[in-house]
């Protein structure tokens, strides 16, 4: 290698450490779900240290909003693609992700400790109003955005009510789809898809598809929790529109109702616990995977738990590799935005009717209401930050 060509390696190399430990600084003051997400990308990214311009963040934003999986994952992933190509959107992913993995795969273990301790899980009581506190408040910003209109508001309610009543894992995605065509025929909008030229590495959708059909074929004809377990995370992955708040009926109608694997108490205990904590919401994965692969050894959990994080993030991943490098041409497809409007409004009804479940089964007594409804006016003001109101809802199950 020439001497010029190794210095250029090396300011590669440099700023390769330095664009990580900024993705790293933007993980630690990830809280609240994409939207908040998006504020530190852009103070970070854009205001600080110029790795994009602000409208070329509105854009990926956009993309990733079309796109199933983690939004604000896959918006720091093409990121890193931009930056570096698909090594560094990998190491952006690891380093965006794997600390609050591993923070939620220890959680898992967290009601076998109390009770090893002979302390009650009491004290995490309030919890789960919390957390339905947290998920009220997403449905209100979500469908703030997202109704525009008497059908937007139509399909918002024609999701919630449709998943109130059906709560089948299959459910879910097929109202989603209902959202997008609704939208596109009732759009009045013409050349919706507009040809456009493309080249797009066929291999990374090849994986998707290989992943998501092998993974179901392989549960039918092997009895095997983990396998099981990865089939289910990797669909959630692929079948969720708009971040952590959209998973969460999906996993409970099956990890709860479903297979049982959970109570709903463990359930929002988890929930709960991964708002306090800095990074995707995807996160809750690990704890759930972990918690759905109790009864064998600790290390049974531990597989259980790594299997849930990587099966969920997985499809988005694959879908951002396979989608970026073709981003320029795609967007100009104006039948996916139009889509993406009607299967958002479908999706702020999932997260509102899923308040109202995760509500009823934690029980409509006083105490729970006043921890829900303080929970959504300090979230509402802004000024306590999460972290904060985590820790309160705990010290007042322990102390109360």
């Amino acid at each position: 290698m020439l001497k010029g060509e190794e210095n250029l390696e090396n300011q590669k190399q440099i700023r390769w450490r330095t664009f990580l430990k900024d993705v790293f600084i933007c993980s630690l003051g990830a809280y609240g779900g994409p939207e908040a997400h998006y504020g530190v990308f852009t103070d970070q990214m854009v205001t600080k240290k110029d790795y994009l311009t602000e409208e070329e963040l509105v854009e990926l934003i956009a993309l990733t909003g079309i796109l199933p999986g983690p939004s604000s994952t896959q918006t720091i992933v093409a990121i890193g693609h931009k930056i570096g190509g698909p090594v560094l959107a990998f190491l952006t992913m690891l380093v965006w992700a794997l600390p609050v993995l591993t923070v939620m795969t220890l959680l898992s273990f967290l009601s076998q400790f109390l009770g090893n301790m002979n302390i009650s899980q009491d004290g995490l009581r309030y919890i789960g109003p919390m957390a339905v506190g947290f998920i009220i408040v997403a449905a209100y910003r979500i469908g703030r955005k997202v109704v525009k209109d008497k059908i937007t508001f139509g399909l918002l309610l024609f999701g919630a009510i449709t998943t109130y009543f059906i709560r089948e894992a299959w459910i879910f995605p097929l109202v989603l789809s209902i959202g997008g065509v609704v939208s596109v025929m009732t759009s009045g909008e013409k050349n919706l898809w507009n040809r456009v030229k493309l080249n797009p590495p066929w291999a990374y959708l090849s994986a998707f598809g290989i992943f998501a059909i092998g993974s179901l074929l392989l549960t039918l004809i092997w009895d095997n929790k983990i396998v099981q377990l990865f089939e289910s995370f990797y669909r959630y992955g692929y079948l969720v529109i708009g971040g952590g708040q959209v998973v969460v009926p999906l996993m409970y109608s099956e990890l709860v109702e479903v297979t049982q694997y959970m109570t709903n108490q463990e359930f929002l205990t988890g929930f709960g616990l991964v708002q306090g904590l800095p990074g995707p919401m995807f996160s809750f994965s690990a704890y759930a995977g972990g918690m759905s692969a109790r009864g064998g050894s600790a290390l049974t959990q531990v597989v259980g738990a790594i299997t849930g994080g990587i099966a969920i993030f997985l499809p988005g991943l694959l879908l951002i590799y396979f989608i970026y490098p073709i981003w320029e041409n795609i967007k100009k497809i104006k039948g996916i935005k139009v889509s993406l409007k009607g299967i958002t409004a479908v999706a702020g009804g999932l997260i509102t009717i899923a308040a109202v479940i995760l509500m009823q089964s934690s029980g409509f007594v006083i105490d729970n209401i006043i921890v829900m409804l303080l929970t959504v006016a300090l979230l509402l003001t802004k000024k306590v930050p999460a972290p904060i109101i985590v820790v309160l809802a705990i010290a007042a199950g322990f102390i109360i």
